[in-house]
């Protein structure tokens, strides 16, 4: 007790809770939304480059890469697209059917989902899955290259991180999406069919013939133009946040969800800006 004593209490021991007001909150995040603006500006101006070097012929990926990529984002993403689009043909032909049915338009349901599958949904829902699926694969892969320091040794070498990990990933998934998103289109108006015939007592031929006179060409190239679109935000958040990670397995985790959530609010801007520029031309 005596040796205690004769400390004297220090006054600045206790941690003080600082407040900070509104506006220094606010312009904080200001600050640091323009910060990853920039960066997502240079890596895509980076992207640029590289797919230049590219078609120049002076890329640094293999060929077998971009194959192994193209197999990863096409042919193992079926399963998904196909039960996630039969799912949403289904739910928009039942929400459909309870309206139209009180006016006894049942038939309409065929242009209900053969024209939102083939317009918005298809290219949307799977944008969405591939982000949560491909997105996500590619920011993980990326960012255990970044902790492992494997891309450090890549620069070591003399060769671009941007073209042998980023490019090929890019190319596959902007190749593959319009092919899902067809895909995904038709597995949605079966969907659809599966109601009508089966719920609503149409004829295979009455809900063929009534999709086939209500899609147009138009919602087609729509539909494939935002697959395309969206294939390469999906990429470009995936291998972004990939490359942005830390070195460790916090920073990992961290990088995939953040690649899932940044290509799911891209595919949502993108896809009101694509609809806006749409009403606006009349198409």
């Amino acid at each position: 007790m005596l040796l205690a004593s004769k400390v004297p209490e220090r006054k600045d021991a206790r941690k003080e809770t600082v407040s900070v007001s509104f506006l220094a909150r606010t312009g904080e995040y200001a600050v640091v939304f323009g910060h990853s603006v920039l960066e997502m500006l240079g890596f895509i101006g980076e992207i640029f480059q590289s797919l230049l070097r590219t078609l120049v012929g002076k890329g640094h990926f293999r060929g077998s890469d971009l194959l192994l990529f193209l197999q990863e984002a096409g042919a193992q993403a079926l399963p998904i697209v196909s039960l996630i689009s039969l799912l949403v043909g289904l739910i928009l032909a039942f929400v459909g059917a309870i309206q139209l049915r009180m006016f006894g338009a049942q038939i309409y349901v065929a242009d209900l989902v053969g024209i939102a599958m083939v317009r918005e949904m298809g290219a949307i829902m799977t944008g969405i899955i591939m982000a949560g699926r491909t997105g996500a694969s590619y920011a993980a892969q990326i960012g255990t290259m970044q902790v492992n320091e494997e891309i450090d040794a890549l620069k070591t070498l003399g060769i671009p991180p941007i073209d042998f990990l980023v490019t090929p990933r890019m190319l596959a998934l902007s190749i593959m999406m319009p092919f899902l998103t067809v895909y995904a289109n038709l597995m949605g108006i079966f969907g659809g069919l599966i109601v009508g015939v089966f719920g609503l007592d149409l004829s295979l031929m009455q809900y063929y013939n009534e999709t086939k006179s209500a899609v147009r060409f138009n919602d087609l190239w729509i539909g494939l133009f935002s697959g395309f679109v969206f294939g390469i935000l999906v990429a470009t958040a995936g291998c972004m946040r990939g490359m942005q990670c830390g070195r460790s397995a916090q920073a990992v985790g961290e990088a995939t969800t953040s690649a899932v959530v940044t290509g799911i609010v891209s595919i949502v801007i993108a896809t009101a800006i694509i609809t806006v520029i749409c009403n606006a031309l009349g198409i």
